[in-house]
């Protein structure tokens, strides 16, 4: 969803945030598919350095340093999610992780870390926010040679879909596409793709809408008779109407690919 006037679907980015700030993640996904994902990554090591790009409260990120050596900066524009996050660090210092991981506030679209300099780049629904092909450029920069990159992003599983379906999420996100065409994507961007699987249905239902009843009570509280505020509510119920109608059309998809190294030239 393009967030390049900062508004997603007419509304301010910024409140949207704020609606998420109270759930453990912003976008579909699961502990187990996090898991799945990392299950395809080798080659870490205590000293490898890897990126969260738009790590939200840092759910995911939690788990990846909690089964991947290395040291993890989750970044995200939104200091509330920041703030939330460093609570969570508070936390992984039970775990022995409090040397591993950290979060910042920062842009995915200016990241401030040296080119070829990680090990692993990974985004949970969040590529959205710069674009997917965008995202695939820029972020090959910082990558290792033989780094890797772990996304996911929303597909349409079918070539045809309905009209009421396909206009929602060409108001909301205009890169969506199917799965074959975002793994062409992924090699012409320079990479070579290792692994890709859909996310199940729980990652949408328990993970992403169910938990949102409990946010938007604190969010209703916080903004009490704010017009723009039971319209946004209305308009995730909305969302997860459609997801319900039209699963069979749409939903994620996890790619994983590596950085590819080119040690001749190609003939064309």
């Amino acid at each position: 969803m393009n967030n390049d006037n900062n508004t997603i679907l007419g509304f301010d980015v910024n409140l949207i945030c704020d609606f998420f700030l109270n759930t453990e993640r912003q976008g579909p996904g699961s502990p187990e598919v996090t898991l799945k994902a990392l299950s395809f990554i080798d080659n870490l090591t205590d000293k490898s350095l890897i990126a969260d790009l738009g790590c939200g409260t840092g759910g995911q990120t939690m788990i990846l340093a909690q089964h991947a050596p290395g040291k993890i900066t989750g970044i995200d524009f939104f200091p509330g999610f920041i703030e939330r996050f460093k609570k969570k660090e508070k936390k992984a210092e039970k775990l022995n992780l409090q040397n591993r991981v950290k979060g910042i506030v920062g842009s995915m679209d200016d990241l401030s870390f040296e080119k070829n300099s990680l090990d692993l780049i990974w985004s949970e629904g969040a590529i959205y926010n710069i674009g997917f092909e965008r995202g695939l450029k820029e972020w090959r920069n910082y990558l290792k040679p033989g780094g890797y990159l772990a996304v996911s992003e929303s597909v349409w599983f079918t070539d045809q879909r309905p009209a009421e379906i396909h206009d929602f999420w060409m108001s909301a996100y205009t890169e969506i596409d199917t799965v074959p065409n975002k793994v062409a994507q992924i090699q012409k961007a320079g990479y070579i793709p290792v692994a890709t699987f859909i996310l199940p249905e729980n990652c949408w239902i328990e993970h992403y809408f169910t938990p949102q009843a409990k946010a938007e009570e604190i969010f209703r509280r916080k903004h009490a008779g704010s017009r723009i505020v039971e319209e946004l509510i209305t308009s995730n119920h909305r969302e997860a109407e459609l997801y319900s109608k039209y699963k069979a059309y749409y939903g994620h998809a996890f790619f994983i690919c590596k950085k590819r190294i080119l040690t001749e030239k190609v003939s064309e």
